[in-house]
């Protein structure tokens, strides 16, 4: 009875060595992986000309810090295109700013007077609700947010549209928040499948719009599928960005 005794004590003891040892190796592969991604993250930077700023990994998700902001959209790009990198943000309410043109070189022509200068003036950013919704929706209407057919991977064109919303949002009052919904035409796949992708496509665009300017818990995402038809065209095929 015994050596039955011993049996049975040993069995739970073996066990909960296996589960330490267990987590200790996934410990160590988690660590392998952020050191990995951070080495070749720090070398595309610096290929691409930019070593000013750091980049560090929770997991697969990089957050970069440090870059002056005419450099951070390009640092952003470069992350992104790191293989194995899953996500990539700016550290706090970081605003993007495209780099400045050079002046150009070509000295004016004396031969012909110059036009007396204008004067523009643009318009400030609208701080009001209906105001930041117009604005929305003009840019959508413009350049409409689109994705290579049947999948949630948005077109070059339709990530240079949801850069420039996620800027121009990143300018709003900090205490509106944002509302992205998917819509997808009616397929073969069914109500599932519809499902799916336009929650998957919101998705990708809420993670532009928190890698460009606005923070998470400024950002929410919903799918309704083929719910809500438009015109039975192309136009179901959308992303609606609403401020609630």
């Amino acid at each position: 009875m015994s050596g039955r005794r011993r049996w049975i004590l040993l069995v739970p003891i073996a066990a909960l060595v296996t589960a330490l040892l267990a987590g200790v190796v996934t410990w160590a592969q988690a660590g392998n992986v952020q050191r990995d991604l951070t080495a070749r993250t720090q070398a595309a930077l610096a290929a691409a000309g930019l070593p000013a700023g750091n980049v560090s990994f929770d997991g697969r998700d990089a957050t970069l810090n440090g870059f002056p902001p005419g450099q951070a959209l390009r640092a952003l790009e470069v992350v992104q295109g790191v293989d194995g990198v899953r996500a990539a943000k700016f550290e706090g309410d970081v605003v993007p700013v495209a780099p400045s043109a050079p002046p150009s070189s070509t000295p004016p022509s004396s031969s012909t007077s110059a036009p007396p200068p204008t004067t523009t003036t643009t318009a400030p950013p609208p701080t009001d609700k209906a105001g930041v919704q117009a604005e929305i929706d003009r840019l959508l209407a413009e350049a409409p947010v689109t994705f290579v057919p049947d999948t949630a991977r948005l077109t070059p064109e339709g990530e240079q549209a949801a850069r420039g919303i996620a800027i121009a949002l990143a300018k709003s009052p900090e205490t509106f928040r944002y509302r992205v919904t998917g819509h997808v035409a009616r397929g073969p796949g069914g109500e599932g499948a519809a499902l799916k992708l336009s929650r998957d496509r919101a998705r990708a665009v809420a993670r532009i719009l928190t890698t460009n300017g606005l923070t998470t818990k400024r950002v929410t995402y919903r799918g309704l599928g083929d719910t809500r038809p438009v015109s039975g065209g192309e136009a179901d095929r959308r992303v609606e960005i609403t401020v609630i």
